[in-house]
């Protein structure tokens, strides 16, 4: 046995067998690769417009704190998302983005032997958080690129603990109903825990927004959680939360690491939670964009997935890897997602009105419109 062979070996089966995350390609690593400038990202479901001007105050005003631990249990944003949602700071748990939440759930109620539920085309982090705890991995085919609830439902046995469902979905950017989704959260076993991602809810439009917020009362399996990555434009700081109802919030406690959240995380995210302009002009500049993107696509005699978020899957009708990589070299970064079992689709974030032209420009280029 060779020593590569040797140190595999001594990891446990469920790492052994992951393949990682791939993210989306940097700016400055397609820089270094092609030599180009003025490149554009819509990989990564980032805020184009930046972070908020309070945010970047409260950045400036911690910068001198940077020498001090910052506070472990993040007393400040817990009290101010309490407010904002009219709950208790107990049902509060703070994460280094959201997906640390969705680890510490992994670590806290999933074993081998234990099975965790989500739709094909889910986000890629939960059969990771789900393999590397050596649990397994329960995949409901999609219905419509979403999430089919009543295929789900009918899934669930004594050995399901954990049922994650991202609403909007990402990569597909699909929306489940309230009443729907309601019935069924309510309708699990007590040994089964909901965790409901709504990294992207600030996107989705007041006439289908979905108050999750109030099925804490009457469901103490739910866990929701969201970001400050997206719609607050804090993706670099990694700072997400989850609310729950208080015995969950003090299990997730027990797993998370002491100083999970640094210090200008913290203070960016509490004064951006205060910065409804800010939120409200993201929302605008993205329902904008959506729609510039999809008659772009229209014009094109593209399909794509109707999304409740700041992105969105395009159909090119043929394999996206040849179209990604093209895009790549005109100085464009779009997102490939065969691996979410959607080989022929682009997902692209949303972007400025002018990273949006840009990109339609340089696509309808690469598919040989002009």
């Amino acid at each position: 046995m060779n020593r590569t062979d040797h140190i595999y070996g001594l990891t446990v089966a469920g790492v052994r067998q992951l393949v990682p995350y791939v993210a989306g390609k940097p700016i400055e690593e397609l820089e270094r690769e092609l030599g180009l400038t003025g490149i554009i990202k819509l990989a990564s479901n980032e805020n184009p417009l930046g972070p908020g001007k309070k945010a970047l105050a409260a950045i400036q005003s911690a910068l001198p704190l940077v020498t001090l631990y910052p506070d472990g249990n993040g007393f400040n944003l817990k009290s101010a998302l309490a407010k904002k949602y009219a709950l208790n700071t107990d049902q509060v748990t703070l994460g280094n983005g959201s997906n640390e939440l969705l680890e510490l759930v992994a670590r806290a109620f999933l074993a081998p032997g234990l099975e965790a539920m989500f739709s094909q085309h889910a986000f890629a982090i939960y059969p990771i958080a789900t393999q590397a705890v050596g649990a397994t991995a329960v995949v409901v085919p999609a219905l419509n690129y979403g999430n089919d609830l009543e295929a789900m439902a009918a899934r669930i046995s004594e050995k399901t603990r954990v049922v994650f469902i991202a609403n909007p979905n990402n990569p597909t950017g699909t929306l489940l109903g309230q009443a729907d989704l309601q019935k069924f959260i309510s309708a699990l076993p007590r040994h089964c825990l909901c965790v409901l991602d709504e990294a992207y809810f600030e996107f989705v439009g007041d006439k289908q927004g979905i108050d999750s917020i109030a099925w804490l009362k009457t469901n103490p399996n739910l866990i929701i959680t969201r970001t400050f990555s997206k719609a607050y434009g804090l993706a670099g700081l990694r700072i997400g939360y989850g609310l729950s109802c208080p015995e969950i919030a003090d299990i997730l406690n027990r797993v998370r690491q002491p100083f999970n959240n640094n210090a200008l995380a913290l203070a960016a995210a509490e004064a951006a939670l205060a910065d409804d302009e800010y939120l409200q002009q993201t929302i605008a500049t993205n329902a904008q964009g959506m729609s510039d993107l999809t008659e772009g696509f229209k014009a094109l005699g593209l399909e794509w997935i109707p999304s409740a978020g700041n992105f969105v899957s395009v159909d090119l009708k043929r394999l996206g890897q040849p179209v990604y990589e093209a895009l790549l070299r005109k100085g464009v970064i779009v997102r490939p997602i065969a691996n979410y079992g959607m080989p022929n689709h682009l997902r692209i974030s949303i972007g400025t009105q002018a990273e949006n032209q840009f990109f339609l420009k340089a696509l309808a280029e690469t598919l040989g419109y002009v």
